[in-house]
């Protein structure tokens, strides 16, 4: 046991939970170098731009080329033998995640697209795999939009006593939903015409596609009805406070009911990050607590800017199943990408309660539902545009022993047919890179197993921890000077909206403030039969 997990015991037996929860973030954080970092995906060297021009991403490990394809024992293998890796082998089941229901993934999907944003296009021509799109805050730009003029677009503007402070929207069955992006004849509205484009949608796209998209603020919310669901919830909890301070405040104009409305529930997001989402990837029985004190005066609490590694580490396309279960009906994956109408006509609360009903698929090699493998692709191309260190560099650079030999990236079992399986999966791996040392950063990620108690592998999850909390709690809404001051907190948040915020755990939560009779159905990221092991 290290001195750490001995510290942290005794701190818990007597009940020090902050002490415990300081001293746990700061070891998750500080598992590597903290920012600002040297470099970034602007130039291959250290520049005023790469270090200022924040279009890029950032980079935790410099530029490093694969070595030469005729230096000894190296060999780069093609894109689609390595794209291979992640596809399931004909006549073999997907494996299952023991812990996470499909809550978990849409939740990751939306969190992630509001700040990895690599400048992707419906255009290939205008894609930049080196560039970014991001703000780099935790910010619900798929909610309020990524500028201010598209968070103008999304906005009603109304000067009515109880209509100030909102954001547009329109009512379908009784339920409130983000307004629609396309008039009725699939054309985009002009008025949300600076929102970006959805990602994926095609010019021949059919009208009745167009029709179920809602104008929003991120161009991959209407990517998956789960993603919009998620929207949908944070759409409607704005609304609702601003009813709420536009009541409370009589003076107060269209402008600052918005703003403050926008304040507490970004805030009320984060926490729900920390309490509920990593949590779930937490595989300690600690729950950790979004308490931004562990930051203010921590050497790491510097100003974001994502990463490329943070970026590609996030791509988990492998919890994404063949199928779904929606309103009684079992339906194929693929065929809900831009598709709204099982929200649409499940409503939210059933919606919720259907997503937090599926499984998800096991991270790893091997396990792809076949039609996300071209964005398996896409990340390995990304990280091979952007000269990616290997998996051991970062092993490494995290404190963790490189691995030796391909076994020991794949793990091993006790159970005979799963290390048959793990034993041809390192024999795969050595096939194509030779050396263990020539493994890919975004391959080994994925080659890892997934860790006991958790849903993710080791790296990835210790990668995850680092940047999800150097990045979370650093937001100026959290500041010692914002949050850590009782005036300024009021002024900011209202001692209503304070008292929403400390109330507030899960999406459940969220969920039980905005649907009526929501009753007892399970809403939840961990399975309500999993047990820990």
């Amino acid at each position: 046991m290290s001195l750490l997990s001995i510290v942290v015991d005794v701190l818990e037996a007597l009940k020090l939970d902050d002490d415990v929860n300081r001293i746990v973030i700061n070891r998750a954080v500080n598992i590597c170098r903290n920012r600002p970092h040297p470099w970034s995906t602007r130039h291959p060297y250290i520049s005023w731009s790469g270090l200022t021009d924040r279009s890029y991403n950032a980079r935790l490990l410099p530029d490093k080329p694969y070595p030469s394809e005729s230096a000894r024992g190296t060999r780069r293998p093609p894109l689609e033998e390595v794209a291979a890796l992640f596809k399931r082998l004909p006549g073999t089941p997907q494996r299952l995640c023991a812990k996470s229901t499909g809550l978990f993934p849409a939740f990751a999907q939306y969190l992630t697209d509001g700040f990895i944003r690599t400048q992707l296009s419906n255009d290939r021509a205008r894609e930049d795999r080196r560039r970014t799109t991001s703000n780099h805050e935790i910010d619900l730009s798929p909610l309020y939009g990524r500028t201010e003029a598209q968070t103008a677009v999304l906005r009603l503007h109304s000067s009515a006593a109880d209509m100030r402070g909102r954001l547009k929207s329109q009512m379908i069955n009784g339920e409130e939903y983000p307004p629609p992006l396309c008039d009725q004849t699939g054309a985009i509205k002009p008025e949300f015409a600076i929102l970006d484009e959805p990602l994926g949608l095609k010019k021949d796209a059919a009208l009745e596609t167009r029709l179920s998209l809602f104008a929003v603020g991120g161009d991959r919310v209407n990517a998956t009805p789960q993603t919009s669901m998620i929207n949908t919830l944070f759409l409607r909890e704005h609304n609702r406070l601003a009813g709420l301070l536009g009541g409370a405040h009589a003076d107060w104009d269209d402008e600052r009911v918005f703003q403050t409305a926008r304040n507490i529930v970004i805030v009320m997001f984060i926490k729900i990050v920390v309490e509920e989402y990593i949590n779930h990837i937490n595989t300690t029985e600690f729950p950790l607590q979004a308490d931004p004190k562990a930051a203010w005066h921590a050497d790491w609490n510097r100003p974001n800017w994502m990463t490329v590694e943070f970026s590609l580490l996030y791509r988990w396309h492998g919890l994404v199943t063949d199928e779904v279960t929606w309103a009684n009906q079992t339906l194929p994956a693929n065929g809900l990408l831009l598709n709204n109408k099982p929200l649409i006509s499940g409503g939210l609360a059933r919606s919720f309660m259907d997503v937090s009903a599926n499984r998800t698929a096991a991270l790893g090699l091997k396990n792809g539902a076949d039609f996300m493998l071209f964005a398996e692709s896409g990340a390995i191309e990304q990280a091979r545009v952007n000269n990616l260190a290997g998996y051991n560099d970062y092993r490494r650079a995290t404190g963790a022993a490189p691995a030796e030999d391909f076994s020991d990236i794949v793990g091993s079992s006790d159970d005979p047919a799963e290390q048959a399986r793990l034993d041809a999966l390192a024999a795969e791996l050595e096939g194509l890179y030779g050396d263990v040392e020539n493994v890919e950063f975004y391959v080994g990620l994925f080659a890892e197993p997934v860790q006991k108690n958790g849903p993710l592998p080791e790296l990835v999850s210790d990668l995850v921890a680092m940047d999800a909390f150097s990045q979370a709690l650093t937001n100026p809404l959290l500041s010692e000077h914002v949050w850590g001051d009782p005036a300024n907190q009021r002024l900011a948040f209202t001692d209503a909206g304070i008292a929403v915020i400390k109330a507030t755990k899960t999406l459940r939560d969220v969920l039980a403030r905005n649907v009526p009779h929501l009753g007892d159905g399970f809403i939840g990221m961990t399975r309500e039969e999993w047990e820990r092991v």
